[in-house]
């Protein structure tokens, strides 16, 4: 790994986050144990292979490091696996904000229904997918960038291992499952994942042909999500922007729609023939 300037060891943090006091403190820790073993900046970077800007960067709590980075600075600085153990810390801190924020709904949710009309649902992407379709998005974002958003959308998946389990139930559009987002391996792959995930008991997929001629979804995308304390909470996911709807008359409507929208799809067994047949074309 190149010395200059290597900032992929690292992720940018949004000025306005609430880790943001987490971050600088794990900084300031890193520059104590850096100064106590007498090391300037540029050396240390040298020693653990990352450029000194870098360095002065996640010492004022700038940039998120990375688990490697915290590795290295470990060994290099002696700390007997104390830098090390910081990585638990930074672990939901180094997820965008707007995914962790979502991350914690989910977290708390008996229920979740999602409609998906231009992707699959990102519960249900497989790395590669998520990886392709990230990487389709304009503006473009950098790699480094690219495998943050990733990595985020990849620990979400932790939902399906939950207990007691939350009921998952997803529609989505023919076009989202027929549309080879990264080739077509990479769609059979994420069509196999899709009848893995389907045969879990909380799990219903549902598919949408594009031949109905009545359809209650068409103003776009659809996520619901229910707490045990009898409350919910829309979600509307974009790629700048996250918003959660929390009004009671618009969560009336989305569950409607939403509720049309299901009994308007194929059934779930119907639908897991229908992706059998997509798999087998593609």
């Amino acid at each position: 790994m190149s010395v200059d300037g290597a900032d992929e060891a690292s992720w940018d943090l949004d000025p306005e986050d609430e880790a943001q006091a987490l971050i600088e403190a794990v900084g300031r820790q890193l520059k104590l144990w850096r100064e106590a073993a007498g090391l300037r900046p540029a050396q240390f970077g040298a020693l653990i292979g990352y450029g000194e800007n870098l360095i002065y960067k996640v010492e004022r709590g700038a940039r998120i490091p990375r688990p490697e980075f915290l590795d290295k600075a470990d060994e290099v600085l002696g700390a007997g696996g104390k830098i090390s153990a910081m990585k638990k810390d930074l672990e939901q801190a180094r997820y965008p904000k707007k995914v962790r924020d979502l991350a914690k709904l989910e977290a708390k949710a008996v229920e979740i229904g999602t409609y998906g009309n231009h992707n699959i649902a990102g519960l249900l992407q497989t790395e590669e997918y998520s990886r392709a379709l990230i990487q389709t998005w304009r503006p473009a974002y950098s790699q480094d960038e690219v495998e943050r958003m990733v990595a985020a959308r990849m620990a979400r998946g932790s939902i399906f291992e939950r207990s007691p389990a939350p009921t998952l139930t997803f529609v989505q559009e023919e076009v989202t499952l027929s549309r080879p987002i990264g080739g077509r391996m990479v769609l059979r792959r994420q069509l196999e994942r899709l009848l893995e995930v389907g045969q879990l008991r909380n799990v219903e997929i549902q598919g949408m042909p594009t031949d109905c001629d009545d359809h209650a979804g068409m103003g776009g995308r659809i996520q619901v999500l229910k707490f045990g304390d009898g409350s919910a909470v829309g979600h509307d996911e974009g790629q700048v922007t996250s918003r959660p709807i929390s009004d009671p008359k618009e969560i009336r409507i989305l569950e409607l729609r939403y509720g049309i929208i299901r009994a308007q799809a194929l059934t779930p067994r119907e639908s897991v023939a229908f992706i059998e047949k997509l798999l087998g074309e593609t």
